[in-house]
Protein backbone atom coordinates (compact mmCIF):
# COMPACT_ATOMS: atom_id res chain seq x y z
CA UNK A 1 0.00 0.00 0.00
CA UNK A 2 1.36 3.53 -1.08
CA UNK A 3 -1.26 5.71 -0.50
CA UNK A 4 -4.20 5.90 1.57
CA UNK A 5 -7.29 8.49 1.99
CA UNK A 6 -7.96 9.02 6.24
CA UNK A 7 -10.33 10.72 7.58
CA UNK A 8 -10.65 12.31 11.35
CA UNK A 9 -11.68 14.91 13.97
CA UNK A 10 -8.52 17.14 12.70
CA UNK A 11 -6.38 17.05 9.74
CA UNK A 12 -3.41 16.58 11.67
CA UNK A 13 -5.10 12.85 13.42
CA UNK A 14 -5.61 12.34 10.54
CA UNK A 15 -2.27 12.67 8.96
CA UNK A 16 -1.13 10.83 11.98
CA UNK A 17 -3.28 7.65 11.52
CA UNK A 18 -2.37 7.32 7.83
CA UNK A 19 1.54 7.81 8.94
CA UNK A 20 1.19 5.09 11.63
CA UNK A 21 -0.68 2.60 8.65
CA UNK A 22 0.96 3.34 6.39
CA UNK A 23 4.62 2.64 8.33
CA UNK A 24 6.18 5.81 7.18
CA UNK A 25 7.00 9.41 8.81
CA UNK A 26 6.09 13.08 7.54
CA UNK A 27 8.92 13.53 5.08
CA UNK A 28 9.00 10.28 3.26
CA UNK A 29 4.74 11.69 1.85
CA UNK A 30 3.11 14.13 0.20
CA UNK A 31 -0.12 14.96 2.14
CA UNK A 32 -3.37 16.02 0.47
CA UNK A 33 -5.89 17.60 2.84
CA UNK A 34 -9.42 16.86 1.15
CA UNK A 35 -10.99 19.08 3.54
CA UNK A 36 -10.44 20.06 7.35
CA UNK A 37 -12.35 19.00 10.26
CA UNK A 38 -15.52 20.87 11.40
CA UNK A 39 -16.83 20.77 15.36
CA UNK A 40 -20.30 22.23 14.51
CA UNK A 41 -22.26 23.17 17.62
CA UNK A 42 -24.03 21.48 20.29
CA UNK A 43 -23.07 18.46 18.61
CA UNK A 44 -24.52 19.27 14.87
CA UNK A 45 -22.70 20.62 11.84
CA UNK A 46 -19.83 18.55 12.60
CA UNK A 47 -17.66 17.26 10.07
CA UNK A 48 -14.79 15.18 9.78
CA UNK A 49 -11.46 15.85 8.19
CA UNK A 50 -10.41 14.16 5.19
CA UNK A 51 -6.52 13.80 3.93
CA UNK A 52 -4.97 11.48 1.24
CA UNK A 53 -1.13 10.05 2.42
CA UNK A 54 0.80 9.40 -0.60
CA UNK A 55 4.16 7.62 -0.26
CA UNK A 56 7.03 9.23 -2.52
CA UNK A 57 9.00 7.00 -4.72
CA UNK A 58 12.70 5.88 -2.83
CA UNK A 59 15.44 6.32 -5.03
CA UNK A 60 17.92 3.40 -6.22
CA UNK A 61 19.65 1.63 -2.83
CA UNK A 62 23.24 2.01 -2.27
CA UNK A 63 25.18 -0.49 -2.16
CA UNK A 64 27.18 -0.49 1.16
CA UNK A 65 30.35 -1.92 -0.22
CA UNK A 66 31.98 -0.88 -3.42
CA UNK A 67 33.70 -3.97 -4.76
CA UNK A 68 35.80 -3.39 -7.37
CA UNK A 69 37.56 -6.38 -9.40
CA UNK A 70 40.63 -6.59 -10.30
CA UNK A 71 42.32 -8.96 -12.77
CA UNK A 72 45.26 -9.90 -14.56
CA UNK A 73 46.32 -12.02 -17.14
CA UNK A 74 48.21 -14.89 -14.97
CA UNK A 75 46.64 -14.32 -12.08
CA UNK A 76 42.83 -14.79 -11.02
CA UNK A 77 40.39 -12.13 -10.03
CA UNK A 78 40.75 -10.45 -6.80
CA UNK A 79 38.09 -9.04 -5.09
CA UNK A 80 38.85 -5.58 -3.46
CA UNK A 81 36.48 -4.82 -0.74
CA UNK A 82 35.96 -0.88 0.34
CA UNK A 83 33.52 -0.68 3.24
CA UNK A 84 31.86 2.51 3.86
CA UNK A 85 31.41 3.92 7.49
CA UNK A 86 28.75 1.68 8.48
CA UNK A 87 29.50 2.12 12.03
CA UNK A 88 28.56 5.94 11.94
CA UNK A 89 25.44 5.44 10.26
CA UNK A 90 24.38 2.79 12.82
CA UNK A 91 25.39 5.33 15.77
CA UNK A 92 23.66 8.74 13.88
CA UNK A 93 20.95 6.36 13.60
CA UNK A 94 21.11 5.14 17.38
CA UNK A 95 21.76 9.02 18.13
CA UNK A 96 18.32 10.15 16.18
CA UNK A 97 16.40 7.78 17.56
CA UNK A 98 17.16 8.54 21.37
CA UNK A 99 16.55 12.15 20.57
CA UNK A 100 12.92 11.67 19.20
CA UNK A 101 12.79 9.40 22.60
CA UNK A 102 13.48 11.97 24.93
CA UNK A 103 11.70 14.73 22.70
CA UNK A 104 8.58 12.54 23.54
CA UNK A 105 9.06 12.39 27.11
CA UNK A 106 10.23 16.01 27.17
CA UNK A 107 6.32 16.73 25.68
CA UNK A 108 4.28 14.21 28.03
CA UNK A 109 5.87 15.90 31.08
CA UNK A 110 4.86 19.05 29.98
CA UNK A 111 1.46 17.98 29.37
CA UNK A 112 1.67 15.78 32.52
CA UNK A 113 2.29 19.59 34.48
CA UNK A 114 -0.45 21.20 32.70
CA UNK A 115 -2.40 18.67 34.14
CA UNK A 116 -0.78 19.15 38.06
CA UNK A 117 1.13 16.06 37.86
CA UNK A 118 4.22 17.11 38.98
CA UNK A 119 6.06 13.59 40.52
CA UNK A 120 5.79 12.00 37.14
CA UNK A 121 8.71 9.09 36.33
CA UNK A 122 8.65 7.61 32.87
CA UNK A 123 10.88 4.27 31.91
CA UNK A 124 11.24 3.24 28.44
CA UNK A 125 11.54 0.46 26.52
CA UNK A 126 12.69 -0.33 23.05
CA UNK A 127 12.79 -2.82 20.72
CA UNK A 128 13.50 -1.46 17.00
CA UNK A 129 10.67 0.60 15.86
CA UNK A 130 8.59 -0.17 18.71
CA UNK A 131 8.77 1.90 21.98
CA UNK A 132 7.21 1.53 25.11
CA UNK A 133 6.77 4.64 27.62
CA UNK A 134 5.61 2.78 31.18
CA UNK A 135 4.14 6.31 33.15
CA UNK A 136 4.28 6.06 36.86
CA UNK A 137 2.50 8.95 39.18
CA UNK A 138 0.02 9.02 42.13
CA UNK A 139 -2.13 10.36 40.01
CA UNK A 140 -2.76 7.62 37.54
CA UNK A 141 -6.10 7.96 37.28
CA UNK A 142 -5.68 10.71 35.52
CA UNK A 143 -3.50 10.07 32.83
CA UNK A 144 -5.54 6.84 32.03
CA UNK A 145 -9.09 8.79 32.03
CA UNK A 146 -12.36 7.05 31.23
CA UNK A 147 -11.91 4.11 29.56
CA UNK A 148 -8.67 5.10 28.65
CA UNK A 149 -9.17 8.21 26.79
CA UNK A 150 -6.55 10.31 28.17
CA UNK A 151 -4.20 7.53 27.82
CA UNK A 152 -4.57 6.82 24.02
CA UNK A 153 -4.90 10.41 23.04
CA UNK A 154 -1.53 11.21 24.93
CA UNK A 155 -0.06 8.33 22.64
CA UNK A 156 -1.82 9.22 19.42
CA UNK A 157 0.39 13.00 20.13
CA UNK A 158 3.68 11.18 21.39
CA UNK A 159 3.12 9.20 17.97
CA UNK A 160 3.45 12.43 16.59
CA UNK A 161 6.44 14.25 18.73
CA UNK A 162 8.58 10.69 18.10
CA UNK A 163 8.40 10.81 14.05
CA UNK A 164 8.90 14.45 13.94
CA UNK A 165 12.30 13.64 15.32
CA UNK A 166 13.05 10.28 14.03
CA UNK A 167 14.52 9.52 10.91
CA UNK A 168 12.31 6.31 10.77
CA UNK A 169 8.98 5.33 11.71
CA UNK A 170 8.92 4.64 15.42
CA UNK A 171 5.32 3.20 16.98
CA UNK A 172 5.14 4.86 20.28
CA UNK A 173 3.04 2.61 22.84
CA UNK A 174 2.06 4.29 26.23
CA UNK A 175 1.45 2.23 29.73
CA UNK A 176 0.25 3.09 33.20
CA UNK A 177 -0.07 0.80 35.69
CA UNK A 178 0.18 -2.03 33.40
CA UNK A 179 -3.08 -0.68 32.14
CA UNK A 180 -3.06 -2.22 28.34
CA UNK A 181 -2.68 -5.58 29.89
CA UNK A 182 -6.10 -4.72 32.42
CA UNK A 183 -7.73 -3.37 29.75
CA UNK A 184 -7.20 -6.48 27.22
CA UNK A 185 -8.76 -8.71 29.82
CA UNK A 186 -11.61 -6.90 30.50
CA UNK A 187 -12.52 -6.57 26.63
CA UNK A 188 -11.45 -9.90 26.39
CA UNK A 189 -14.05 -11.13 28.92
CA UNK A 190 -16.74 -8.05 27.46
CA UNK A 191 -16.20 -9.91 24.46
CA UNK A 192 -17.23 -13.36 25.38
CA UNK A 193 -20.13 -11.51 27.20
CA UNK A 194 -21.41 -10.22 24.35
CA UNK A 195 -20.90 -12.63 21.82
CA UNK A 196 -23.81 -15.00 24.06
CA UNK A 197 -25.59 -12.05 24.07
CA UNK A 198 -26.25 -11.57 20.23
CA UNK A 199 -26.51 -15.44 20.07
CA UNK A 200 -29.06 -15.28 23.06
CA UNK A 201 -30.95 -12.42 21.80
CA UNK A 202 -30.69 -13.52 18.17
CA UNK A 203 -29.66 -10.11 17.25
CA UNK A 204 -26.59 -8.09 16.29
CA UNK A 205 -24.64 -6.14 19.23
CA UNK A 206 -23.35 -3.10 19.10
CA UNK A 207 -19.59 -1.74 20.99
CA UNK A 208 -18.87 2.15 21.30
CA UNK A 209 -16.50 3.61 19.20
CA UNK A 210 -13.62 2.28 20.32
CA UNK A 211 -8.98 2.43 18.73
CA UNK A 212 -8.22 -0.17 15.97
CA UNK A 213 -5.87 -2.18 18.42
CA UNK A 214 -8.68 -2.69 20.59
CA UNK A 215 -11.30 -3.77 18.36
CA UNK A 216 -8.57 -6.09 17.29
CA UNK A 217 -8.61 -7.82 20.72
CA UNK A 218 -12.06 -8.13 20.27
CA UNK A 219 -11.60 -9.96 16.94
CA UNK A 220 -8.46 -12.41 18.73
CA UNK A 221 -10.51 -12.97 21.19
CA UNK A 222 -13.82 -13.93 18.79
CA UNK A 223 -11.91 -15.89 16.41
CA UNK A 224 -12.50 -19.16 17.68
CA UNK A 225 -16.23 -18.75 17.88
CA UNK A 226 -18.49 -20.26 14.74
CA UNK A 227 -21.71 -18.97 15.42
CA UNK A 228 -20.88 -15.71 15.45
CA UNK A 229 -18.91 -12.88 13.01
CA UNK A 230 -17.34 -9.77 14.14
CA UNK A 231 -17.46 -6.77 11.46
CA UNK A 232 -15.86 -3.14 12.18
CA UNK A 233 -18.71 -0.32 11.00
CA UNK A 234 -17.95 3.56 10.27
CA UNK A 235 -14.85 4.84 10.03
CA UNK A 236 -11.97 6.33 12.76
CA UNK A 237 -12.34 7.90 15.10
CA UNK A 238 -16.01 6.70 15.43
CA UNK A 239 -15.62 3.36 13.76
CA UNK A 240 -16.97 0.40 16.07
CA UNK A 241 -17.38 -2.95 16.14
CA UNK A 242 -20.37 -5.57 15.48
CA UNK A 243 -21.05 -9.14 16.67
CA UNK A 244 -23.43 -10.62 14.60
CA UNK A 245 -25.31 -14.14 15.31
CA UNK A 246 -24.43 -16.86 12.34
CA UNK A 247 -27.85 -18.85 11.54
Amino acid sequence: MNQITQTGTTSEEAISVALAKLATTRDQVTINVISEGKKGFLGFGSKLAEVQVIVNEKPPVEHLDEVILAESNDAPAEEIVIPLEEENVIKATESTQEQAVDETKTYIKLIAKEMKIDDLTIHTEKSGKYVTLRLESKKAALLIGKRGQTLNALQQLSQLVANKYANHFLMIKLDVENYRERRQESLEQLAERMADKAIRTGKKVEFEPMPSYERKVIHNALTHRLDIETVSIGTDPNRYLVIEPLK
